[in-house]
């Protein structure tokens, strides 16, 4: 059996969002999608990453709270975030991610945004593989 390749448990095509755009905007993206992170683009080219916990620091009181229509997502994104390639194996990506406590990863084919790994796609891998060894279905025995 082949090892297995963050591609074959990301999320293809995640929602997305511009650096330049609101940061309500991007709060609403999550809130209606139900998810915690969006790579960010500039200019069509991914720029980085933003989670709903950077924008939660951002509006909170520590900052004084400060109007949410006057900020973009340039306000609160992480530029430097973790970014693999498609055929990465996924061991790898999971011990970059434990390591540095990192709640997702951008996955990329040929340079260009191509899906999203997230916590969640991890949980939602184990817990196939979990159901598959433990549970198999009635007609698999």
């Amino acid at each position: 059996m082949a090892e297995p390749k963050v591609k074959s448990v990301m999320t293809p095509f995640p929602y997305s969002v511009a650096v330049e755009a609101p940061i309500g905007a991007a709060r609403k993206l999550m809130l209606d999608n139900h998810v915690h992170h969006l790579p960010v683009t500039r200019n069509g080219e991914l720029a980085g990453i933003i989670s709903d916990r950077d924008i939660k620091l951002l509006l909170g009181p520590e900052l004084g709270s400060p109007d949410p229509r006057e900020l973009t997502v340039e306000d609160a994104y992480i530029a430097d975030c973790y970014a693999v390639d498609i055929e990465t194996p996924l061991v790898e990506v999971l011990a970059a991610m434990v390591e540095h406590h990192l709640g997702a990863a951008l996955v990329t084919g040929h340079g260009r945004l191509a899906g999203i790994f997230t916590a969640m796609d991890a949980c939602r891998t184990l817990h196939d593989q979990l159901q598959e060894t433990w549970h198999p279905p009635p007609d698999a025995a």
